[in-house]
C-alpha cells in the first residue's frame, strides 16, 4: 500500500515538473510575441487617439489619480513635431463585473479627444453597451457612448445622468467609465499646466 502511494506520488511529481518545464518553453516562445502585438495595439491605440501625434514619451510616473476608486497603469506625453500636444492615459476602475480599462486623450487645450475602452467585462447588452459603437446614446446625432466625452473639459462634473448620458440599465458602468474619464483627464491636464504644454 504504501509502496503503491510512493509510486503514484513519484509519478504526480514527474508529471507536474514536465508540465511546469512544458509551460514554460511555452511561455518563453510565445511571451515576445505576446509583448510585441500589445505594444503594436497600445502604438494604433494611441494613434486614433492622437491622429496627428508624430511620436510619445512614457509619463507614467508624472501622473496620480487624485480618485481612489481609479488607478493609472501608463501615461504617454503626445508629441508633434517635438512638442506636446497631449496626454493619454491608460487607467481601470471597479465596474459591474470587473475593472473597466480605459485610454482617454486630453489635448492641450484641456478637452478630452477621445476615449477607448480596452476592456469591459460587463453584462453583454447592457454595460458592454459601453464599447459598442452601434449603441448609441443620442440616437438623433449617432453619438455613442464614449463618443459623448470627445471634446469635454476636463473642469466639467462628468455626473451620469447631468452633463454624461448613461447607459440605459447599466448606471454602475457608466459612473465607472465617467469615473476614469474624469480622473486622466484632471491628472493630465495638470501635467500639461506644469510642463508648458497647456494652451
Amino acid at each position: 500500500m504504501i509502496k503503491g502511494m510512493l509510486k503514484l506520488g513519484i509519478a504526480l511529481a514527474l508529471f507536474a515538473g514536465a508540465a511546469c518545464v512544458s509551460l514554460a518553453v511555452v511561455y518563453s516562445i510565445t511571451g515576445p510575441v505576446i509583448a510585441a502585438q500589445q505594444e503594436k495595439d497600445l502604438v494604433a491605440a494611441l494613434k486614433d487617439i492622437f491622429p496627428d501625434s508624430d511620436g510619445f514619451g512614457e509619463i507614467t510616473v508624472d501622473l496620480s489619480s487624485a480618485d481612489p476608486r481609479v488607478t493609472f497603469a501608463n501615461a504617454y506625453a503626445m508629441k508633434k513635431d517635438g512638442r506636446v500636444i497631449g496626454v493619454a492615459v491608460r487607467a481601470s476602475a471597479p465596474s459591474y463585473s470587473g475593472n473597466a480599462v480605459v485610454l482617454s486623450g486630453i489635448g492641450s487645450d484641456k478637452k478630452v479627444t477621445r476615449v477607448i475602452i480596452l476592456e469591459l467585462l460587463d453584462t453583454p447588452g447592457l454595460g458592454a453597451n459601453a464599447s459598442n459603437p452601434n449603441y448609441f446614446v443620442d440616437k438623433t446625432n449617432r453619438i455613442t457612448f464614449t463618443g459623448q466625452f470627445a471634446g469635454k473639459s476636463v473642469s466639467d462634473p462628468f455626473d451620469v445622468k447631468g452633463d454624461v448620458q448613461a447607459i440605459t440599465a447599466s448606471t454602475i458602468t457608466s459612473r465607472a467609465i465617467a469615473a476614469i474619464v474624469k480622473a486622466a483627464g484632471e491628472s493630465a491636464a495638470d501635467y500639461l499646466v506644469k510642463t508648458g504644454g497647456a494652451q
